[in-house]
């Protein structure tokens, strides 16, 4: 609001002739100097750009909230911790950082890349960086697939080149007509520039419900056989995970060469929840509203929810993700 009505204070006095006409044609020429840059300098100040000021990441800051928002899956904020932190400290990356995250509904994969984003990009979310498509918003009809394609490399195209540590999030991949995803393989693999842009510095993250159900049956036998779910490992799932998403016809990722070539960083399973994370996810979403923490009601919001099995009533179905709307029926 300020730097607005400055603006416009400046460009009434120049039209009324109160700067013009105050100094000889030498001052005016200084003063109309100063003016410029004064504008630059207030543009590049509340102006969002693409330079450290404004993209920075904050290694400690994203762990903190992986801790402190994340829970149940002890393989995912693993994975994303070091996967992001190596990428960003990284000066020179051969090929941009790309992540496939996979599970039920609710399980926190919007929420760990509403993280990635939040401790990479002052604006967080709202960074004019961070783009997010859903399939079934921008790529709805499959009798214009091939305009999605060629519309999709351009605006990946356009964004790097404006920013070259853009990040591209692509929800509900399990909707995608399978094939479209392929169209931009020339922008995640190991090329130095493609048509003189570079690629090396961008983030791509795909979301997917595919492969939830693999992921879920694992976490079930581990259960079923007294196991803790914490002893469960990222190679007790990645390479069925990549597997089962690359020959799922009802998937973006059917048969792409993302998977073929090994362009796709880490597969990240996440594990559906038990009882006790959806009282965590609770508790969690009354602090972030700064609400007093009330276990009672916290426990009362998670026996609402579907379990399954439906006999051992083991993992809610939709994980935490209907967790704000019950709250609200019972604060």
């Amino acid at each position: 609001m300020k730097v607005t009505r400055l603006c416009l204070w400046l460009h009434a006095l120049s039209i009324t002739g109160v700067l013009v006409g105050a100094f000889d044609p030498i001052t005016t020429t200084v003063f109309v100097g100063v003016g410029a840059t004064l504008g630059r300098f207030i543009y590049s100040k509340f102006q969002e750009s693409c330079n450290a000021k404004w993209i920075f990441f904050n290694t400690t800051g994203l762990e903190e909230d992986l801790n402190r928002n994340v829970f149940g899956q002890h393989i995912a904020s693993r994975i994303i911790l070091k996967a992001v932190s190596g990428f960003m400290n990284n000066p020179n990356p051969k090929k941009p950082l790309v992540l496939s995250l996979h599970g039920w509904t609710g399980t926190g994969k919007n929420l760990i890349s509403q993280l990635i984003a939040e401790n990479i990009y002052k604006e967080g979310m709202g960074s004019n960086f961070v783009h997010v498509f859903t399939s079934t918003l921008h790529f709805p009809h499959p009798s214009q697939y091939l305009t999605y394609k060629s519309q999709l490399q351009q605006w990946i195209k356009g964004n790097v080149t404006n920013c070259e540590q853009s990040m591209f999030i692509f929800d509900e991949m399990d909707k995608m007509h399978p094939g479209l995803i392929d169209s931009i393989k020339p922008f995640l693999d190991y090329y130095d520039k493609v048509d003189g842009v570079s690629y090396r510095k961008a983030i791509f993250i795909f979301l997917s419900n595919a492969g939830g159900d693999g992921i879920a049956q694992r976490a079930l036998e581990f259960w079923k056989e007294g196991r803790n779910r914490e002893e469960i490992e990222l190679k007790d799932l990645e390479t069925h995970l990549a597997l089962s998403v690359f020959n799922n016809n009802q998937s973006g990722f059917y048969r792409t060469s993302l998977i073929d070539k090994n362009l796709v960083d880490f597969f990240v399973p996440f594990l559906p929840l038990e009882y006790r994370h959806v009282v965590q996810c609770a508790m969690a979403e009354m602090r972030e509203r700064q609400l007093a923490t009330n276990k009672d009601v916290a426990d009362k919001v998670a026996k609402e929810l579907v379990y399954f099995p439906k006999s051992e009533r083991v993992f809610s179905v939709k994980g935490c993700k209907t967790i704000s709307s019950k709250l609200d029926y019972y604060t």
